[in-house]
């Protein structure tokens, strides 16, 4: 019997993640590609998200641990600092239960960034451990840099500075992670990226979801300071590869809910014309306010184009309580939720009106839309610098004093991209892009390459502890 094939069948790695849908997608797209090497694969997370599923998703076995919290607290509009907080003290030694007591025998552990005490339980079994980074390379080196006091950043008494990091274009303060702003008041999310980048030792290798054609110069720089960034993305559904194999495990697309949204988004986009429709989306996570809705209406009343708008209104509002939406349904399509990959995808979408979080944007990238950013929190305000000054495939909506777009901003965005003075510029930056995203994970291509080095040296990691 060939060695390296049987070592495959026992080679188990282990995933674990916090249960948003922002960590757990990437991470099993992540833990497909292993399963498609050959690894076996189960992804460990506390119950909320994943307990309706069964015992896999695609190729992944999963497993649960408790995170302290009551099976019925709702982890999506908790306070931050009390989440975080109680993961930390319940997680590890609950992981570490599941892991004496799971039945197969891990070679190697690897973690997302919110459970970093994720590095101590693998010390603990005296395994390696891996770090899957969600965000881009580009926000690791600007934490590394700034939990390390490696370079100086904006303090209360000196918030206008401009920071220069190795790799990157020069940065104001507006264009910064919010989580390093002296303004930030989630101390507990603070506290946990602290204890990444104070902690990178224990950790062997840190997997990016992106890739080098995108962000070259900083993963380089990365790099020669002596860290082990291995970009294997971008980690996004099969669909935007032009595959109809969808082993991605995302936690969409499961219900009759949205098997029906999804039908109705497509049967509508097929009846536009190429590079036409406005899609707008603002993530899982944001609600928009009531006058913002209604500045985005006016602006898609007065640009008169066709668009896609995933709406989600405040809480206890009602869709008819908002007079403008009733007005400018007959332009486009108002939902609740679509299929964002299959939408992006679509060669009816002219461009992406996006929050600018890293899923989407590396969504987008792949599927080669245009965007029209508009960040609020976290990466968002370093990802729109990406795409509107470093990539040049987008724009950045100008809000006043309150933190709004008015429509009129809107509908000068939208031109901007569609047909305005850079609109060729735009697109043709866009599909370079796209290709270059497929390059990189098509057989022989960067993350390709990246991939099958991670897991060859599991494999021979694995025979040397066999034999």
């Amino acid at each position: 019997m060939d060695l390296m094939s049987n070592s495959n069948q026992q080679i188990n790695v282990l995933l674990v993640t916090v249960a948003a849908q922002g960590h757990v997608n990437p991470m099993l797209r992540l833990g497909n590609l292993l399963v498609s090497k050959g690894l076996h694969v189960t992804l460990a997370t506390h119950n909320y998200a994943l307990k309706h599923h069964s015992s896999t998703v695609g190729g992944i076995h999963l497993e649960f641990f408790s995170d302290g919290l009551p099976e019925d607290y709702n982890r999506q509009t908790a306070d931050y600092n009390v989440y975080v907080n109680s993961l930390r003290k319940y997680g590890p030694v609950n992981l570490s239960t599941l892991i004496r007591t799971h039945t197969r025998k891990f070679s190697c552990i690897i973690n997302t960034t919110f459970v970093p005490w994720a590095a101590d339980v693998a010390a603990e079994f005296g395994l390696p451990c891996a770090m899957l980074w969600i965000q881009p390379c580009t926000i690791y080196q600007i934490y590394y840099c700034y939990y390390n006091k490696r370079n100086d950043f904006p303090t209360e008494t000196n918030p206008d500075m401009t920071v220069n990091l190795p790799g990157l274009p020069s940065l104001d303060l507006e264009e910064l992670p919010s989580f390093v702003l002296p303004s930030n008041s989630l101390h507990e999310i603070e506290s946990m990226l602290k204890q990444v980048f104070h902690n990178m030792h224990k950790i062997k290798w840190v997997l990016g979801n992106s890739f080098m054609e995108l962000e070259k110069d900083v993963i380089k720089s990365v790099n020669d300071a002596g860290c082990s960034f291995w970009p294997v993305g971008p980690l996004v559904p099969a669909s935007l590869f032009g595959k109809t194999d969808e082993t991605g495990g995302d936690l969409s697309g499961f219900d009759k809910f949205e098997s029906e949204s999804k039908n109705e988004c497509l049967e509508w986009l097929d009846k536009q014309q190429p590079a036409s429709v406005v899609y707008i989306s603002f993530g899982s996570l944001i609600f928009s306010s009531k006058k913002q809705i209604e500045n985005i209406a006016s602006g898609l009343k007065i640009a008169k184009r066709p668009f896609i708008w995933v709406v989600k209104l405040p809480e206890n509002q009602e869709r008819e309580e908002i007079g403008i939406l009733e007005e400018i349904k007959e332009h486009g399509l108002l939902v609740k939720w679509s299929p964002q990959t299959a939408v992006l995808s679509h060669s009816s979408v002219g461009c992406f009106l996006s929050h600018c979080g890293w899923n989407s944007l590396i969504e987008s990238v792949t599927a080669g839309v245009p965007m029209i950013v508009c960040p609020e929190w976290s990466d968002q305000p370093t990802n729109a610098k990406l795409v509107t000054d470093v990539w040049k495939v987008g724009v950045k909506v100008s809000k006043n004093s309150e933190g709004f777009f008015d429509g009129e901003e809107l509908v000068r965005c939208v031109e901007e991209i569609m047909n305005g003075s850079k609109s060729a510029e735009f697109k043709k930056n866009a599909a370079e892009m796209k290709r270059a995203a497929h390059e990189a994970v098509a057989h022989g291509g960067s993350s390709d390459k990246n991939i099958e080095l991670f897991v060859n040296e599991k494999k021979i990691n694995f025979r040397s502890i066999d034999q």
